[in-house]
C-alpha cells in the first residue's frame, strides 16, 4: 500500500545524546522527509480504516507541511488513498479573518489538501476568525470539546515559529492551557508580514489550540526546515522545559519527533560540535570546523592555539591524531590563507596549486545567477566589481521579475509620470485606476505585474552598467514559476529548467555564481537554486561542463561560516563604496523594502555589515586585515 517498514532512525541521521530530550532526526532534504512523515500519516488513515474508526489528525499550516501535503494528495490520485475515515482539527487560525480571505488558514488547507481530496466537508475543522468577541470564549470551548469527543488527536502535525511557539502558543503560554484567543508575538507578525504584504496587515490576535490540547496527541510530529530555525530548535531541544519556549513542553510527551532539514539541525550539539558528545572520524572538513571553534571560543588566533585549549575542549582525539597543536595550527591556518584571493576568477599564469580557482583560461566566461534583480550586487558587488575589471566576460541572469515586491506606491508614481508624458495611453490610466482602487485581496492585474517588472528590470540595467557590462551580457528570464502575482509561487516545471538549460548551453560558463542562500523569507532563492541544480543535472554530460565550476554566495539573510567558505574575496574601503553605490540604483528597494525579515536596516547597510563582520572573523582567526569580505563556497555536481 504505501511505504511501511522505513522507520525515522533507519532514513535520517539519528543519535541519542545527552544534551537532547526530544527524538529527532536530520534529512538532507525536506522533500524526502515530508515524503516520510505523508506515509507515515497514510499507514495511520489505513490502520484506521481497517478497524471502521474516524483518524482523528490536527493539521499545522505554514511553509513547514506543505510538501507533506502535497504527497498525501499524490497518494490519494494515485495509490486510492482515500479520506473518507479521517477527521481534521486545524491548530489555528488568525482573528478576526474571514475564511475566503487568502491569508486565511481555511483557504490554506483547501488550497493544499482539502481540495483535492475526498475528505467529506463535515469532518473539517478549522478555527472560526469570523466569530464575534462576545461569542469567543465559548467558541473555544465548543472546539476543544468536539476534539476530546473523538477520544483526542491520533496525530499532530507541528511546525515551529521563531519565538518556540508551536500553533500561536506565544511565549508564557501554559503547559495545560486549552483552545483559546492570544495575542501574537511581534516576532510571529514580522515573519507573517511578506504574506500580507507588510506587518500592518497582519492580524494581532489568533485562535489556537492549547499547549494541553497537543500535548494530549497519542503522536506528534514537527517539521523544521531552515537556518532561520536551527537557534530555536537547540533551545526546543536541548534547553531546559520553560514557557518562554513553549515547544520544550514537547520534552514531556512520549511519541514526539521532530523531522529536521540539515540546515535547521545546524545548532545542535551533536552537528555543531560532535567532538563534545562522541569519538569522531577527524575528516580535513570536520577538523577544520573544530579548530575554527575552539579558536573563536578562546578568542585566540588559531597559531596561538595550545594543547591545552584542544584538551581542556574535548579535542584531545583530534590532537592524538595530529600529534601537536602546532603541526595543526599551521596545516588549517594554510587552509584557510588559501582561500583568500583579489582574483576570483582565477589569477592569470600564476601558479594556482593553493589558490581557490584556476589561472586558465585567463579569461572566463561568467554567468551570475540572481533570483532577484538585486541579489546580485547586494551579494557579490564587489567581487562582480572585481571580475569585469580583471577583463572576464560576465553575463548577468536575473532569475525572476521580482514585481511583487515593488509597492502600490511606486508602481503608483511611475504610471502617473508615463500617463503625463503619454496622456492618451489608455494602460496607464487603467493601471493608475486599478491601484487607486486595489482592494486587499486584490492580486495584481497583468499590466500592474508589467510595470512593477519593468520597474526592477530598468534599476537592474542601471546598476550593470554603472558596473561596466554591456546590456547585451544582461539576461531577464523572467522563469513562470514567480509569475503568479502573489507571494505564494508556483511550482517549478520543465519550463523553468528549459530556460536556465538554454542560457547556460548558450554561454557554456567557466564560472557560475548562484545564491545559496535558502534563509530567503519567501522562498523564492531556494527555488532559483533548485532551477540550476536541475538544469546543470540535465546538462552535465556536455563536454563543455566538464570545465565549469559553480560557487555559491548567500544574500542579504546569513553568511557561510568560517570553516565552510572555499573562497574569500577582500574589498577594499573604495571597492565598499562602489557595491553600495550599485545596490543604490535599486531605489524601488529603498527606504522600507516590503520583505525585510525581522531586520530593519536596509539591505545595502546589512550588506556592509556582513562583508566587514566576514573580514572581522578572519582577522580574530589570525589572517589579514581587510575593509570587507564577500565568501563563496563551491558546488561540485
Amino acid at each position: 500500500m504505501f511505504k511501511e517498514g522505513i522507520s525515522y532512525r533507519e532514513a535520517g541521521k539519528f543519535e541519542e545524546t545527552r544534551f537532547e530530550k526530544i527524538h529527532n532526526v536530520i534529512f538532507e532534504s525536506s522533500k524526502e522527509a515530508s515524503i516520510l512523515v505523508a506515509h507515515e500519516i497514510a499507514n495511520l488513515i489505513h490502520r484506521k480504516e481497517g478497524l471502521n474508526e474516524p483518524c482523528v489528525l490536527g493539521l499545522a499550516t505554514g511553509s513547514s507541511p506543505i510538501k507533506v501535503y502535497e504527497e498525501l494528495v499524490r497518494m490519494h490520485k494515485e495509490e486510492n488513498l482515500s479520506f473518507k475515515n479521517v477527521v481534521t482539527f486545524n491548530l489555528d487560525e488568525y482573528y478576526p479573518m474571514d475564511k475566503n480571505n487568502i491569508q486565511s488558514y481555511h483557504h490554506f488547507m483547501h488550497e493544499h489538501l482539502f481540495n483535492h481530496v475526498d475528505i467529506l466537508p463535515e469532518n473539517i475543522n478549522i478555527p472560526n476568525g469570523t466569530v464575534s468577541p462576545e461569542e469567543l470564549q465559548q467558541y473555544c470551548i465548543d472546539y476543544e470539546m468536539k476534539i476530546i469527543s473523538y477520544g483526542g488527536l491520533d496525530f499532530q502535525l507541528l511546525g515551529i515559529g521563531r519565538t518556540g511557539h508551536i500553533g500561536f502558543n506565544e511565549p508564557g503560554s501554559h503547559i495545560n492551557s486549552g483552545t483559546r484567543s492570544i495575542t501574537l508575538d511581534h516576532l510571529t507578525r514580522v515573519d507573517a508580514a511578506p504574506a500580507f504584504l507588510g506587518i500592518d496587515n497582519v492580524p494581532r490576535k489568533a485562535i489556537t489550540m492549547g499547549i494541553g490540547t497537543v500535548r494530549n496527541a497519542k503522536r506528534i510530529v514537527l517539521l523544521a526546515w531552515g537556518i532561520s530555525k536551527a537557534d530555536i530548535l537547540k533551545e526546543a531541544i536541548e534547553g531546559e522545559m520553560s514557557s518562554q519556549v513553549p515547544a520544550t513542553y514537547l520534552q514531556e510527551h512520549n511519541n514526539t519527533t521532530f523531522v529536521l532539514d540539515t540546515e535547521a539541525s545546524s545548532e545542535l550539539t551533536r552537528v555543531k560540535t560532535p567532538w563534545l558528545v562522541k569519538s569522531c572520524v577527524w575528516t580535513d572538513e570536520l577538523k577544520l570546523k573544530a579548530v575554527v571553534w575552539l579558536s573563536e571560543l578562546t578568542s585566540k588566533p588559531i597559531l596561538k592555539l595550545t594543547d591545552k585549549d584542544y584538551n581542556d575542549n574535548g579535542m584531545s582525539g583530534l590532537l592524538a591524531e595530529e600529534g601537536t597543536a602546532y603541526n595543526l595550527n599551521i596545516k588549517m591556518f594554510n587552509h584557510l590563507q588559501h582561500t583568500i584571493t583579489g582574483w576570483p576568477g582565477g589569477k592569470p599564469f600564476a601558479d594556482d596549486t593553493y589558490r581557490p580557482e584556476r589561472s586558465n583560461p585567463a579569461k572566463k566566461r561568467v554567468i551570475i545567477f540572481s533570483p532577484h534583480p538585486d541579489d546580485d550586487v547586494i551579494s557579490m558587488g564587489g567581487t562582480f566589481d572585481r571580475l569585469v575589471e580583471q577583463g572576464h566576460e560576465v553575463h548577468v541572469a536575473y532569475q525572476t521579475s521580482g514585481n511583487i515586491a515593488v509597492s502600490n506606491e511606486e508602481a503608483l508614481k511611475f504610471a502617473e509620470v508615463s500617463s503625463v508624458l503619454n496622456s492618451e495611453s489608455n494602460e496607464s490610466n487603467d493601471i493608475i485606476n486599478f491601484l487607486k482602487n486595489k482592494g486587499k485581496n486584490d492580486i495584481d492585474s497583468i499590466e500592474v505585474r508589467k510595470l512593477k517588472g519593468l520597474i526592477r528590470r530598468s534599476e537592474s540595467l542601471a546598476a550593470t552598467r554603472y558596473l561596466g557590462v554591456p546590456d547585451s551580457n544582461v539576461h531577464f528570464l523572467n522563469l513562470p514559476f514567480y509569475e503568479t502575482g502573489t507571494v505564494k509561487k508556483g511550482n517549478l516545471t520543465a519550463v523553468d529548467i528549459k530556460i536556465m538549460c538554454e542560457l547556460i548551453d548558450e554561454i557554456k560558463p567557466h564560472q557560475i555564481y548562484a545564491a545559496g542562500d535558502l534563509a530567503d523569507p519567501h522562498g523564492t532563492h531556494k527555488v532559483c537554486l533548485d532551477s540550476l541544480f536541475e538544469a546543470l543535472k540535465q546538462l552535465k554530460h556536455n563536454s563543455y561542463m566538464d570545465d565549469c565550476w559553480v560557487w555559491l554566495y548567500r544574500g542579504a539573510w546569513h553568511e557561510w561560516e568560517s570553516y565552510q567558505i572555499e573562497m574569500a574575496v577582500p574589498m577594499s574601503p573604495d571597492q565598499v563604496l562602489k557595491k553600495r553605490h550599485a545596490i543604490f540604483y535599486h531605489q524601488s528597494q529603498k527606504d522600507g523594502v516590503m520583505f525585510q525579515g525581522d531586520d530593519s536596516r536596509e539591505f545595502w547597510v546589512r550588506a556592509e555589515d556582513r562583508n566587514r563582520a566576514t573580514a572581522k572573523k578572519y582577522n580574530d582567526l589570525g589572517l589579514a586585515d581587510y575593509a570587507a569580505i564577500e565568501a563563496f563556497k563551491r558546488y561540485h555536481f
